[in-house]
């Protein structure tokens, strides 16, 4: 499994970066999980998923968390409740932040 993170200055082009990067990724047959931890969630937008479906993620997962938008779910629960499909081979999951990450 390879791990990939896209970091920089604001306004930086992480996201289009990221975009590309995942969709590259994806159609040279690879399984893609993109993780969106940006209090700005515009990765869903750049992957196709458009405006109201990316923000269809924030809120579906907000709704579910009442305590906030912390998650303290172990990463595979964290895919299964909120990720969505962008393109073949290709997933979302927007997250603000992690009490702790626990990849698989």
């Amino acid at each position: 499994m390879t791990r990939i993170a896209v970091a920089g200055k604001g306004g930086s082009g992480k996201t289009t970066v990221a975009g590309v990067l995942a969709r590259l990724l994806a159609e040279g047959g690879n399984e893609v999980l993109t993780v969106d931890a940006d209090e700005n969630p515009n990765l869903g937008i750049s992957l196709g998923l458009g405006l109201e479906r990316t923000y269809e993620l924030v809120s579906a997962r907000e709704a579910l968390l009442p305590d906030g938008p912390a998650i303290s779910l172990p990463m595979e629960e964290i895919i299964d409740r909120f990720a969505a499909e962008a393109g073949e081979r290709l997933r979302i999951v927007q997250v603000r932040k992690f009490e702790e990450f626990r990849p698989g």
